[in-house]
């Protein structure tokens, strides 16, 4: 390789270091994404999107978008406030004294323990128990066990060797 094919591989790999890290460092986007993990946006704290599989989470802070959690309860504490929807499948939502939610509140097999003082602006639905999480997750799972099974019984009936007339007969 020659010294200019070196030096222009070098320059171009710089420029996309500087692209990338100011992509990195920019103060655009500010999810948080955890898996196993618990959230905690602090006050003061300002953050996009906070999504938790296993997990939960906890704002003190402003989440300007929306909170979602698989298998974990979200807790809006003090003047924690959030922009957007709040979500959890397997889990409860607590909402403070002062705590604000702009958008929807869904629980899916948990519960809604709502503070007086908290303000929803959007609606409010718990579908409590278990049988949702059942319903939600168990259906689809058993309607899929339903049509591999289908296809595997065809597939066995399809390959199965043609038996002529004639054995049928000389019983």
């Amino acid at each position: 390789m020659s010294a200019n094919v070196r030096l222009a591989l070098r320059l171009f790999a710089g420029f996309l270091l500087i692209a990338i890290s100011t992509v990195a460092f920019g103060k655009g986007v500010h999810d948080r994404t955890q898996f196993g993990h618990n959230i905690s946006v602090g006050a003061g704290e300002e953050v996009t999107e906070v999504t938790c599989f296993g997990c939960s989470v906890r704002v003190r802070g402003h989440v300007t978008s929306d909170v979602t959690t698989f298998g974990g309860s979200i807790v809006v504490e003090g003047q924690g406030e959030i922009g957007g929807d709040t979500t959890t499948f397997g889990g409860s939502v607590r909402l403070e004294k002062d705590a604000k939610v702009a958008g929807d509140v869904t629980v899916f097999g948990g519960q809604v323990h709502r503070d007086a003082a908290a303000t929803v602006l959007g609606d409010v639905t718990n579908f409590g128990g278990a049988g949702w999480l059942v319903l939600v997750f168990g259906l689809p799972l058993v309607i899929f066990g339903a049509v591999i099974a289908l296809i595997i019984w065809l597939v066995r009936r399809l390959m199965r060797p043609a038996v002529p007339v004639a054995a049928y007969v000389n019983r």
